[in-house]
């Protein structure tokens, strides 16, 4: 009984950290790969390193501190703001896929961040602080939200930090190696799909982590984390056709 709970939790948890953790650090490589392009790499791959040692240190502060808390407590506050994560993401990702606000364009953002570069002045001989600090900035922006998302779906049950951690390297060590093979922005990832689908997990995490924490009897226990999952998708997926509608566009998740 042990292992199915642990097995439960862990593959959705592992899911949501592993999309979460992909759709963030796509956006930061576009912003790497414009400051290296520009300014050379090694103040845009030196800035990016210190910045994922210091999200690696905010895991290892932060994860077994939150765990050291009472566990109804500790489901009780994680799951309110995973809750209000999740549904903050998934409104945007609504809106994007019923044509309301446009899609995320990463050619856009590598071009822009590209002509930022180059107005920041002639590239010295020295190492290029400008470089460092702009790699270093988008790093620790968007993995502050990856770091958030590891500690939360690990602290809402026992064992589940390191499955969590680990989709979330798995992430990292596979838009690094992209960004090795192809030296360009990952246009085509479908990131408002994923952005839908973690809004998805991340609204049925706190949901029912929420509902852990002030005593609600789930049906099914951890199963029923699937129910919540498949309710949110058809109540978000109802949502769309709604709002297309309202706008006047035919919706559809991109």
């Amino acid at each position: 009984m042990i292992l199915a709970i642990h097995w439960s939790h862990a593959a959705p948890a592992m899911t949501a950290a592993f999309l979460a953790s992909l759709v963030e650090f796509v956006e930061a490589l576009t912003v790497v790969l414009a400051v290296g392009g520009v300014r050379g790499w090694r103040g845009a791959l030196t800035g990016a390193a210190a910045a994922l040692g210091v999200l690696l240190a905010l895991v290892a502060v932060f994860g077994p501190a939150l765990a050291l808390a009472p566990l109804a407590w500790a489901r009780l506050a994680v799951g309110t703001l995973l809750l209000l994560f999740g549904m903050r993401w998934l409104r945007k990702a609504i809106l994007r896929s019923a044509g309301v606000i446009p899609l995320h364009d990463e050619e856009s953002a590598f071009a822009t961040e590209t002509e930022v570069m180059r107005k920041a002045g002639a590239v010295g001989r020295g190492f290029d602080h400008i470089a460092f600090a702009a790699a270093f900035k988008i790093t620790v922006l968007e993995g502050v939200e990856v770091v958030f998302i590891v500690i939360a779906v690990g602290a809402g049950g026992v064992g589940l930090m390191v499955p969590a951690a680990i989709a979330a390297l798995g992430a990292l060590l596979t838009v690094v190696a992209l960004g090795l093979v192809v030296h360009r922005p990952l246009a085509r990832v479908p990131e408002n799909t994923l952005k839908f689908i973690v809004g998805v997990l991340l609204t049925a995490f706190g949901s029912f982590w929420l509902g852990e924490g002030i005593g609600v009897a789930w049906p099914g226990e951890d199963w029923s984390i699937l129910g919540l999952i498949a309710g949110f998708m058809i109540a978000a997926l109802a949502c769309v056709q709604v709002c297309a509608r309202s706008a006047g566009h035919k919706g559809a998740v991109a």
